[in-house]
């Protein structure tokens, strides 16, 4: 049965029919009564913990959790070149990966294209694979926001000059082979780990 995994920060709520195997120190909640911009609140400010809402129908809560947010949909991609490096951006002092918000009548897939195009002045040879889901929770205009990323494997031809878009604040884009990824594993987002987990870069983490 599928465990879904929202991230607030630095922290993680896993919903799940049972305890996650691979998860140290979680604090279990209560489903009676859980009210999830409640919960949203009172964490905001803590980090680096991780809380678990146990239910033998994850799937039903986590869509009563979803309805009780704004829904915001985004898509990116993790991108190889011919020489088997791996895309990365710099952007608000953390390395990420190229993303962005999905357009009214655009295609998650089609979404993730255009974003990884526009971030780094590139041109997508190959947009297969959907590596991965992420959720992530942030308050904008005073409402609780959940935003769903789909994530694609991607391929490009050769190794293109990578044109970072300064607009979008990104003042880095590079190309990164897999013995160079401790550094951005030391600094970037809880999401960002499982799309790399995904994409078959890292083994299964031990939280």
């Amino acid at each position: 049965m599928k465990t879904y995994r929202i991230y607030i920060n630095d922290n993680t709520l896993y919903i799940s029919a049972s305890v996650p195997d691979f998860v140290e120190n979680i604090e279990q909640l209560s489903v009676v009564g859980f009210h999830f911009p409640t919960f949203f609140k009172q964490i905001s400010d803590l980090s680096g913990k991780t809380y678990l809402l146990q239910d033998p129908d994850p799937k039903a809560l986590f869509q009563i959790i979803k309805s009780s947010c704004t829904i915001i949909k985004a898509a990116g991609g993790l991108v190889a070149n011919a020489s088997g490096n791996f895309l990365f951006i710099f952007r608000n002092k953390k390395w990420d990966l190229p993303k962005g918000k999905v357009e009214k009548d655009e295609k998650m897939k089609q979404a993730a294209l255009r974003e990884v195009e526009e971030e780094c002045g590139v041109k997508i040879f190959s947009n297969d694979e959907k590596l991965c889901k992420t959720y992530h929770v942030y308050e904008m205009g005073g409402k609780v926001v959940l935003k769903k990323t789909n994530w694609y494997s991607m391929t490009v031809k050769g190794v293109p000059k990578l044109v970072p878009q300064k607009e979008e604040g990104i003042t880095k884009a590079v190309w990164l082979s897999r013995t160079e990824l401790d550094q951005i594993v030391a600094n970037t987002y809880p999401s960002i780990m499982d799309v790399l987990e995904a994409g078959a870069l890292l083994g299964q983490r031990v939280l």
